[in-house]
């Protein structure tokens, strides 16, 4: 998946039905307002609620520093 995939516009985070972002050279889909990511898996977004996992603080500023480019 890239930052310029159309499937990316409609994906949403399964807890809070908001936008997810994809952090540049990750394979993890990233909601920065619960601070939950969610693996991408051979290609597949993995969006049950089961399958966030939540962030230190300096892995979400990263996270979060990475997009304001």
């Amino acid at each position: 998946m890239s930052p310029d995939d159309p499937l990316l516009s409609i994906l949403a985070c399964p807890l809070d039905k908001g936008p997810l972002t994809l952090p540049p050279g990750q394979e993890v889909l990233y909601n920065p307002r619960l601070q939950l990511r969610y693996p991408i898996v051979d290609g597949i977004p993995q969006l049950l609620p089961s399958s966030g996992s939540r962030v230190s603080p300096e892995e979400h500023e990263r996270y979060v520093g990475s997009s304001d480019g």
